[in-house]
């Protein structure tokens, strides 16, 4: 994906096309599964608008942007019963598959203790 002057000369050379073709062409787009093409104008105009010197909000305290929703740091127990911890927070913490916990219950609270690792409540 082209972002800052990069995109503007591109934008400039590529002349008079199509909205679709220019995000097309600076690599704002993706492939699903089912082999079309998904073109992300969103993440287009912001890149463009940055690139012109407007910016909206302060993007550099979030880090680096990623698509899709914030994390809320909540969940709820599921109609089986299973409480779901989903993997955008394992990868926050690092977590990788069988890395294990031992669960401490509490008076209305679960805590999850890496195996071997030191319980910071107890």
């Amino acid at each position: 994906m082209l972002t800052g002057p990069d995109l503007l000369a591109k934008l400039k050379e590529l002349g008079d096309v199509s909205k679709s073709d220019l995000v097309r062409a600076t690599g704002y787009f993706s492939t699903k599964k089912d082999g079309s093409e998904r073109l992300n104008f969103t993440a287009f105009y912001e890149a463009l608008l940055e690139a012109k010197g407007v910016t909206l909000g302060d993007s550099s305290s979030r880090g680096p942007r990623r698509p899709g929703r914030h994390l809320s740091y909540a969940t709820k127990v599921q109609f089986n019963g299973n409480l779901m911890v989903g993997s955008a927070y394992t990868s926050v913490l690092g977590l990788q598959p069988g890395d294990q916990f031992e669960i401490k219950l509490g008076r209305k609270q679960i805590r999850l203790v890496p195996v071997g690792g030191v319980d910071d409540e107890e």
